[in-house]
């Protein structure tokens, strides 16, 4: 329940702070007071859009506070799926600063608006004009069937189910339009990867056949400067290698005259057998250059084989070639295997269905199952409220399986006599709609387990008896629910544990809504003015008095009178 409630710099409320009643809390004051303006500042609490509009003072920041405590609420769950922290007390909190920037915190961890809204939204839960609307959409009749029948758990499975079988689905047919285009490509990657595993590419063969061609291609020069350069070493008649002989045996003579010239003798003689060494290799690439033509034009062959792939696939070397072999070689391999990975992920669909179809039929009958008791429930509560002859059938259709089952509601409400029950908002007036939403918050109010439920005038529309009977119903809710109600009926304002009143203080420059708990005297006055005006007569206020010294003995007896 709301423990303690905080609001600085919000609107026409400077600062006000409000400590509710566990049970049955009465908010009243004249139209314009700041009611609604209080109640839009819970909305910033539960995850509304921020604007510096609402600043009091458009130079300080706004900050809305709210205290829970959540003792015997088992929403610990919630918190750890956040990341959050748990406590017994959570504090909430929202600020706004002056230049437009919005920050939550839970528990003084800062928080996003979708998670606010998902902690928040389980923690209150206001009517307002807004939820009459909302009760003519599809959704929320569907939930309203989900909490009667308190399928909490079996929703939280379906979910769970349906996001598996969402995923096996979404494999197999990703694996399936994969499948369509390689088999669309297949035969072409075929004639690709062919070509090139037909041409035994290997990395460092181009070089070498480049290398090889250009030796080919001049030959003749080739052999005739090995000759040339052979003859200058190792001619018969003259050459260097002669020349050098002679030059090591003078040095021979006079090597052991003196250690120097030793010296000399060995590095002549290292260089003599050099030269000749030298002079051998010559003669043997000499021996080994041939001029073949046949050769040369096979290479030629081969490098615009290279080059026309390379080319084709616009790379520059046999190794990116290479690369783009093997993933051919994947993708070909590829769709070779798809029929059997397509026929694993068919299975794991088909048993993600089977386990969802099984899910979605035991949501269904649980939904199934509650419809008539809802629709009687509701035609009984309405009868008390003063709807003798309406009625509500609750109109069931078996989809396709969605994120919220494979069932369509639909609500068809008659509140007269002969009139065939059509959709919620074809045929309720304003007062039609406040009884049924009432109706409906008392129903579910024990199915639910909600810290605080906000009413915003759902008595709109209604008076008298019907009132009466309003106010008992909120009364008896808040045996188990801590309840909020802003209303303009005494009828309902008398059976509240805990009266406030909300009004304007322009005792300042500027006008200021501020709230005060009320004594019972005080009580006295304000439901006699609410009966009779701002100057009710004395038996006006001497039967206030009596009205709400009636609910407090009901309630010291445990009596609510209910119907």
């Amino acid at each position: 329940m709301l423990a303690h409630l905080l609001i600085k710099n919000y609107a026409l409320i400077e600062q006000l702070e409000l400590t509710p009643d566990h049970q049955l809390n009465i908010i009243t004051g004249e139209t314009g007071a700041g009611k609604s303006i209080m109640l839009g500042a819970i909305g910033l609490l539960l995850g509304s859009r921020a604007d510096t509009k609402v600043l009091y003072n458009p130079t300080e920041k706004c900050i809305i506070e709210g205290t829970f405590d959540l003792s015997g609420y088992f929403i610990e769950h919630l918190f750890a799926e956040e990341e959050l922290d748990f406590s017994s007390t959570c504090l909430i909190r929202r600020e706004i600063s002056p230049g437009g920037k919005s920050r939550a915190f839970i528990n003084d961890t800062p928080v996003n608006l979708e998670i606010l809204r998902r902690i928040a939204g389980q923690l209150m839960d206001i009517h307002s004009q807004h939820d009459t609307l909302l009760l003519g959409s599809n959704e929320f009749q569907l939930q309203i069937v989900d909490t009667y029948a308190q399928n909490e758990a079996i929703l939280r499975q379906y979910h769970a189910d349906f996001q598996a079988y969402r995923k096996a689905h979404q494999t197999l047919e990703r694996l399936k339009t994969e499948a369509a285009q390689l088999r669309k490509e297949s035969d072409y990657n075929q004639f690709l990867y062919d070509e090139l595993e037909k041409a035994r590419l290997q990395a460092e063969e181009q070089e070498q056949l480049e290398q090889e061609l250009n030796i080919l291609e001049n030959a003749t020069d080739v052999r005739e400067r090995l000759q040339l350069a052979s003859e200058y070493l190792d001619n018969p008649e003259q050459s260097v290698i002669s020349f050098l002989k002679n030059a090591v045996g003078s040095l021979n003579a006079i090597g052991k005259i003196a250690p120097q010239y030793e010296l000399l003798r060995e590095r002549a003689q290292s260089a003599y057998i050099e030269l000749k060494d030298l002079a051998s290799e010559i003669s043997y690439e000499q021996d080994n250059v041939e001029i073949d033509d046949a050769r040369a034009e096979e290479i030629r062959e081969r490098l615009n084989l290279f080059y026309h792939l390379q080319q084709k696939h616009q790379v520059k070397t046999l190794a990116e070639l290479i690369a783009i072999q093997k993933e051919l070689e994947k993708k070909v391999s590829r769709v070779l295997n798809l029929d059997e990975d397509i026929a694993k992920a068919k299975i794991i669909s088909e048993k993600a269905h089977a386990k969802l179809t099984k899910s979605a039929e035991k949501l269904s009958n649980t939904r199934k199952s509650v419809m008539a008791p809802v629709e009687q429930q509701v035609k009984n509560y309405l009868l008390e409220l003063g709807m003798p002859n309406a009625s509500l059938n609750i109109q069931h259709k078996t989809i396709e399986p969605t994120d919220d089952g494979i069932d369509d509601v639909d609500f068809l409400f008659s509140a007269n006599k002969g009139i065939k029950p059509q959709q919620l908002k074809n045929v309720a007036s304003g007062g039609e709609f406040s009884r049924l939403m009432m109706v409906i918050k008392y129903i579910l109010a024990s199915k639910r387990k909600l810290p605080t439920i906000v009413f915003d005038e759902i008595d709109t529309g209604v008076s008298g008896e019907i009132a009466i009977k309003m106010g008992q119903m909120m009364r008896e809710i808040a045996r188990s629910h801590q309840v909020i109600s802003i209303t303009h009926l005494h009828q309902i304002a008398v059976h509240g544990t805990a009266h406030y009143f909300v009004f304007k203080d322009n005792s300042a420059e500027k006008t200021v809504s501020k709230i005060r708990k009320l004594t019972f005297e005080e009580r006295v006055q304000e439901i006699a003015q609410m009966i009779g005006g701002r100057k009710p007569s004395e038996a006006i206020v001497q039967n206030a008095r009596e009205m709400l010294q009636e609910q407090v003995v009901q309630g010291q007896k445990g009596q609510i009178g209910l119907f």
